[in-house]
């Protein structure tokens, strides 16, 4: 997302020709762009993308879980007893 980020600000500064970028080859301003996409391959060829997915859906569901149990007055993960 970064890569994608500064790709984007490279461009709108070299096409307003703004700065030290306007004198920079456009090969240069795109290749953040490159770089992207070669993050997004890795990240699901690799499946850190999946990973990340199932730590969050994770974490959602055990903070489900201990509000629920909070709600109910039984103890939360760590052995205390916390009501609302």
């Amino acid at each position: 997302m970064w890569f994608l980020l500064l790709g984007l600000l490279g461009v709108g500064l070299k096409y307003f020709e703004v700065g030290p970028v306007a004198g920079w080859s456009w090969w240069l301003v795109l290749s953040p762009f490159a770089l992207a996409l070669a993050w997004w391959a890795w990240a699901d060829s690799s499946g850190y993308t999946k990973r990340k997915v199932m730590e969050r859906e994770a974490r959602r569901k055990q903070v489900r879980i201990d509000r629920q149990r909070a709600n109910m007055g039984l103890p939360n993960r760590d052995g205390q007893r916390t009501r609302r």
